[in-house]
């Protein structure tokens, strides 16, 4: 179904264990008011050829572009995605060997009929804000900062398995609990499988 609306913008900080490189997640919290989300996503594909045509054909994901449009970052979420430093006097310092830290982001778009879709991301990676900015004329135009960020799968294994990138639930699909929705943004959605034995 369509979707009409984006709001609720949040990140969590990750932690990676040194022994295994398992991430673990902190806290939600507030990254900005959204404005918009895109998505672009790259496939890893293969195609193995027998008997005159394609017997496999595997395509895995490889990475993906998640490009956010928000209407302000703020100094703490600066340092935070971007590795920007504040010095003595206040002053946000960009430097050109700034790198954050991987964050989870996530976020919900309202859709037509009225419920919510929900994501996160496990592991995504932010450079630097881009800002576009111009003299106000005959009217106002507003300028805000685009965030964009490389989405990567995360190495802590979930049940099945494998090594999840995203998360995503509509608060009216079928079988998906309240307490799922009501705390989507108290912490980082763990995949609920059971164990492969």
């Amino acid at each position: 179904m369509a979707t009409i609306g984006l709001d609720k913008l949040y990140y969590a900080p990750i932690t990676e264990s040194a022994a295994t490189g398992e991430e673990s997640y902190g806290t939600p919290v507030l990254l900005a008011k959204a404005i918009s989300a895109e998505l672009s996503v790259e496939l890893a594909e293969a195609t193995l050829y027998a008997d005159d045509g394609a017997a496999y054909v595997i395509k895995e994901f490889k990475n993906g572009k998640l490009k956010l449009g928000v209407d302000d970052i703020g100094r703490t979420q600066a340092e935070t995605l971007t590795g920007a430093a504040t010095d003595e006097n206040g002053v946000l310092i960009s430097s050109s060997e700034d790198g954050g830290p991987p964050v989870a982001i996530g976020f919900r778009a309202k859709k037509a009929n009225g419920a919510y879709r929900y994501f996160w991301f496990y592991k995504v990676k932010f450079g630097v804000p881009s800002t576009n900015l111009a003299t106000k004329g005959d009217s106002i135009t507003f300028s805000t900062p685009t965030i964009e960020g490389t989405v990567s799968r995360r190495n802590k294994l979930d049940g099945n398995g494998n090594h999840p990138w995203k998360a995503e639930v509509n608060s009216d699909d079928d079988g998906v609990a309240a307490a799922i929705i009501t705390g989507w943004y108290t912490e980082v959605y763990e995949p609920a499988f059971a164990l492969q034995g």
